[in-house]
């Protein structure tokens, strides 16, 4: 039993040991010596690319949004399917077939990089999207937009029902942003 207990704290040393990056040195008086800490031991995990990319807010300016993307259009520069007029402006190349699946080429190479998310609030991967989309339709109609709903992928919203009602529409996009503030306000 007492050679069990030896070895299991052997090999316990040896791993702490063994993966300590840093030292550290010990109190005053030691004469410099070190010793491994574990809050060292740990490794830091590699971001994903998905953290990498900008996130997008909701009260995001047009002028903030084309600094989040300067870099997608960056890349589809670089992959050949927009052009700069003027030294800075991106404008895509016409679209016929050909350039068509360029772009969806470059699209598959740069999006996952450099597309900014969406506001948390409106991502797919946030599991309290839905709410979030369902408080907004509520604040919307409690401002007279009759035909508005959460669309069918649950995040969305529609505007203007089956009919296109225009006053729906312009009543929405009007109250859209202050609505979408007042909702994550409260959450």
């Amino acid at each position: 039993m007492r050679s069990r207990v030896l070895v299991v704290a052997t090999i316990a040393l040896a791993a702490m040991s063994g993966c300590a990056a840093e030292e550290k040195p010990q109190a005053s008086g030691t004469g410099g010596a070190k010793v491994a800490t574990l809050q060292s031991a740990a490794p830091s995990a590699a971001p994903s690319k998905a953290s990498q990319r900008p996130r997008e807010r909701l009260d995001t300016t047009p002028e903030e949004w084309e600094l989040l993307m300067a870099p997608y259009y960056k890349c589809l520069r670089e992959q050949g399917v927009i052009k700069e007029e003027n030294g800075n402006a991106a404008k895509m190349v016409a679209v016929d077939p050909k350039t068509a699946a360029a772009y969806e080429a470059a699209d598959k190479i740069c999006e996952p990089q450099f597309m900014p998310l969406p506001p948390w609030e409106k991502d797919p991967a946030n599991p309290e999207a839905r709410d979030f989309a369902v408080g907004v339709v509520k604040c919307l109609k409690n401002k007279g937009v009759e035909y508005v709903e959460v669309s069918e992928d649950g995040i969305s919203i529609a505007m203007g029902g089956d009919d296109n009602d225009a006053k729906s529409i312009r009543l929405g996009m009007q109250y859209m942003s202050e609505c979408e503030r007042q909702v994550a306000a409260k959450n």
